[in-house]
């Protein structure tokens, strides 16, 4: 049986590995919420978006853990396939949406979180305008994506290791320090948080090994990971409050 407790993350700890696995569409998301919500302020009746929330462990989080009202957002799964995957949670309303035509009313939620998607579509200069127009003033948001420990303008390459498994898109990595700068700069938010997570690189791994366990079959991140050895590869963690 596949084990997927950490001393770190309690909460996640009281979820069963395989619930979990069964809705693998990344690494540890629940570890990586857990830490991404000791920046934040969650309480009962909050309204959060949960940005890229995939087949729903993450919003079964927020809805469970917290008490706020969760509206799981999601791409690439139907959100009839992503309301079956969560059930029976209560206070989680499922939907399609692509993030750049988001359906909501300007200021509607308390709080946006996005675990392991914002690296697809927030690097651009003027996203963070374009979110948090959906957070009331003082509302919170929180990011946890994957990360480098130096820049890649700044090594003047993609390492082979995460080229061969990623490409290109290693250009969405950044360090915690390039997001601080990227939000600040705007004066639109007050950066709460912008941390490198120190064991991100490790619980990356541990979780590609359970996927692997899991599904009888080598995950893909497997040999990127165990390459690295923690020398480029973790997560940021990432907070801010609207203006």
């Amino acid at each position: 049986m596949v084990e997927l407790k950490h001393e770190d993350y309690p909460r996640a700890g009281g979820y069963d590995a395989e619930w979990l696995l069964a809705r693998d569409m990344g690494p540890n998301p629940l570890w990586l919420l857990e830490d991404l919500a000791r920046d934040l302020d969650l309480r009962p009746g909050m309204r959060v978006l949960d940005l890229g929330s995939g087949k729903g462990a993450t919003a079964v989080f927020l809805a469970k853990e917290y008490g706020v009202q969760v509206w799981a957002a999601d791409l690439w799964v139907d959100p009839t396939e992503a309301a079956a995957c969560i059930a029976p949670q209560d206070g989680v309303v499922t939907l399609k949406a692509e993030a750049h035509t988001l359906p909501f009313a300007k200021e509607f939620f308390d709080a946006i979180v996005c675990i392991d998607a914002y690296e697809y579509f927030g690097t651009a200069d003027n996203y963070l305008a374009y979110i948090t127009s959906f957070l009331k003033p003082g509302g919170q948001f929180g990011v946890a994506t994957p990360a480098l420990t130096k820049e890649l303008r700044e090594l003047g390459h993609i390492p082979e290791h995460i080229k061969k498994t990623v490409g290109w898109e290693a250009l969405a990595w950044h360090t915690a320090d390039w997001w601080r700068f990227q939000w600040e700069i705007t004066e639109l938010v007050d950066v709460t948080a912008a941390r490198l997570q120190k064991d991100g690189w490790s619980d990356w791994l541990r979780w590609s090994r359970a996927v692997s366990e899991y599904r009888g079959e080598p995950d893909g991140t497997l040999d990127m990971l165990e390459a690295d050895q923690g020398e480029y590869l973790t997560f940021a963690i990432l907070a801010a409050r609207k203006r």
